[in-house]
């Protein structure tokens, strides 16, 4: 059974610094890919970064366009463990993170993120 358990949320204050880590346990299909979402009080969970493929096939790590020089993310697929690195915070980065994780042919194909965690609490004050 596959786990992912996202850790390192807290709060801080304007301008302070997060590292999130999504740890997944259990997996044993092919390479994994992972992403970042996050769900601020009273919106819906929206994606914010994660592996992305291009129309020709290729893959990066994408950032949403206006988180892009604040948040960073990477992957380690020795330890399936993803991090999402968070500078400069603003009190409208507060808000539950949520690490979701799949194989990467899986993301290939356009599916839903088969493994989610339950979710990390920021909170950024002014």
């Amino acid at each position: 059974q596959v786990h992912v358990v996202e850790s390192g949320g807290g709060s801080v204050q304007t301008g302070g610094s997060l590292r999130l880590s999504c740890a997944v346990s259990g997996y044993t299909d092919s390479e994994l890919c992972m992403s970042w979402w996050r769900q601020a009080p009273g919106h819906e969970r929206e994606s914010i970064a994660g592996t992305v493929y291009t129309f020709y096939g290729g893959r990066s790590m994408h950032v949403a366009d206006y988180l892009q020089g604040r948040f960073t993310i990477s992957l380690d697929n020795s330890k399936n463990t993803g991090y999402l690195q968070m500078d400069r915070l603003k009190p409208e980065d507060t808000a539950i993170y949520y690490c979701a994780a799949d194989s990467c042919e899986a993301v290939l194909r356009g599916t839903d993120w088969a493994y989610w965690g339950q979710g990390t609490q920021v909170t950024v004050s002014s």
